[in-house]
């Protein structure tokens, strides 16, 4: 499974490690993805989401009903 937040989108950036010799590297920044269950309680079904810290904080906000919806009109959800 690929490193891509179901809710959000965010996926591996491409950056460069710089030693203080300005030296430069490749390197990858993932982002900080979780494995959750989420309980729909529209529904009574429970979703398991691969999702970022960032992502958490928005379903907690907002509910999951509604950023599911959103997130299956964006495309970053197929069910």
């Amino acid at each position: 499974m690929s490193r891509i937040c179901q809710i959000t989108g965010k996926k591996v950036m491409v950056g460069n490690n710089v030693s203080h010799a300005m030296n430069k590297n490749k390197r990858k920044f993932y982002p900080n993805l979780q494995t959750k269950k989420f309980f729909v309680p529209e529904t009574g079904e429970t979703v398991i989401l691969k999702v970022s810290a960032n992502a958490i904080r928005t379903i907690n906000k907002n509910g999951i009903a509604s950023v599911l919806s959103k997130a299956i009109n964006n495309g970053n959800i197929l069910l």
